[in-house]
């Protein structure tokens, strides 16, 4: 039947694939933000009703209102539905009740899981499966973050912050990696690995979990899991049954790999994105092919034209010279997997990372992880910390940035300050990484219009 739902937060990336999803449905969609973003924009275009702001008239009529976790119980939207008796309910709550009547496909993992759940769904979209999905980002192939499809799967991104993914019952799990993260929602690493074991318990007995063999609390989780579900290991360790081997590196194009299934055959696959990692996580795609006995070969086609997700390793283009690269990337390990890739993209150009740290409680509860993962890259930019849902406190990233073992290390506050320094500091050829889940994406606009004016202004190329 069909239904009115609003929501409280619209514009972030979660309630937005989840409003997509039920727009495409054929339900009524609503929805407020302080904030229009973008994907609130494709929302109204799509037929939902977006407001800016929150006021208590703009829930009337609704059957029932989802709110974001940065909605606060005092908020006047979430007030007034409970007052006129309309539940109020948050992703966890709601997800069963999304995903029921599908074979329900999980990604999870504290790095990866946005890539892997594009690849997944691009592939069965390939497959003419038409798949319903929810990814925490764009899929550049299929031009959005979310669909309701007419197939038996469901595709999606299971995300741990505020134990998100608990509202979940996976048929099939993928787990990529685990390593603490989110120390605002779990102080201890303990706690964290807490949350992918009752995703896991979740699970029926006849569930299947593909898990990466080659990080070490994910092949504990593994291990203690196969009294539960069917655990099937992928990655490079010896004890993976699907077996990554062989992955080679190409210049200006992507990585090239192999892997061995766990019946022996082994496929030759090619990837337009690079990365080790970008390799592990389309293996963890082709087992779960292999295990769901659908077309391989397919698959392999699809992820070769697998052309990456928004703001993950996404290479906007060159301008006069300057390669830009947004990248998503805020955890230690993501930094440094990511710098990576682009110094096996780009081996003989100058490297530019600009990070800018990602809330206070991660980068103080990581700090001493942070120091050493630079070391691929030429010049090192720190911002200032992006407080994101925190409140700003009285604690600079320039401490960190005064430690971070590196030779050639900027401390530069603002983004228009940090836009400036690169303006005059570019030469022809250098590659600019920027590691953001906040706003200084923002730089990487600007510098467009910065080089030109400062080609100008110099009379030749910077």
């Amino acid at each position: 039947m069909r239904k009115h739902y609003h929501f409280i937060g619209i514009g972030g990336t979660g309630l937005s694939a989840i409003a997509r999803v039920l727009l495409e449905q054929g339900n009524s969609v609503s929805g407020s933000d302080m904030l229009l973003s973008p994907l609130a924009a494709e929302l109204q275009n799509a037929g939902a009703t977006v407001y800016k702001g929150h006021r208590a008239e703009q829930v009337q009529g609704a059957d029932i209102v989802i709110r974001s976790s940065a909605i606060k119980d005092d908020n006047v939207e979430v007030q007034a539905a409970l007052t006129a008796g309309i539940p109020v309910l948050k992703r966890i709550d709601f997800l069963s009740e999304l995903t029921k009547g599908h074979t329900l496909i999980a990604i999870a993992g504290t790095h990866g899981k946005t890539t892997t759940t594009a690849m997944t769904a691009w592939v069965f979209d390939q497959l003419h499966l038409d798949p319903t999905y929810i990814i925490g980002g764009t899929a550049k192939n299929l031009h959005r973050n979310a669909h309701a499809g007419q197939g038996a799967y469901f595709i999606i991104e299971a995300d741990e912050y505020d134990s998100m993914f608990l509202g979940l019952t996976p048929d099939y799990l993928i787990i990529t990696n685990v390593e603490h993260d989110h120390p605002d929602c779990y102080p201890t690493r303990e706690s964290y690995i807490t949350a992918f074991k009752k995703l896991i318990q979740r699970m029926d007995h006849n569930g299947t979990m593909l898990i990466c063999a080659d990080n070490p609390q994910a092949l504990k989780i593994g291990k203690w899991a196969q009294d539960l579900v069917d655990v099937h290991f992928y990655g490079t360790s010896p004890q993976a049954q699907y077996s990554l081997s062989n992955i080679q590196h190409r210049e200006n194009d992507g990585v090239r790999f192999h892997l061995q299934l766990s019946h022996g055959n082994v496929i030759t696959q090619e990837l337009s994105i690079p990365g080790d990692y970008n390799a592990r996580n389309a293996s963890a795609v082709l087992a779960l092919i292999d295990h769901l006995n659908l077309s391989l070969n397919g698959a392999s086609q699809a992820l070769a034209a697998f052309s990456g997700t928004g703001r993950r390793f996404d290479i906007l283009g060159t301008f006069q010279g300057i390669t830009l690269i947004d990248d998503y990337g805020h955890h230690p390990t993501e930094i440094r997997s990511t710098i990576g890739a682009a110094r096996a993209q780009y081996p003989k150009q100058r490297l530019i990372t600009v990070w800018q740290p990602h809330t206070y409680s991660r980068t103080q509860e990581l700090f001493n992880d942070y120091l050493d993962v630079f070391t691929d890259s030429d010049m090192v930019i720190v911002t200032e910390i992006y407080a994101s849902r925190e409140k700003v406190q009285d604690y600079s990233s320039q401490l960190i940035a005064n430690q971070i073992h590196h030779k050639n290390v900027h401390f530069i506050a603002s983004l228009a300050d940090t836009t400036a320094f690169l303006g005059s500091e570019l030469k022809d050829g250098d590659v600019v990484l920027i590691l953001s889940a906040g706003d200084a994406n923002q730089i990487n606009q600007d510098l467009r219009k910065l080089l030109t004016q400062t080609i100008n202004e110099r009379g030749k190329h910077v």
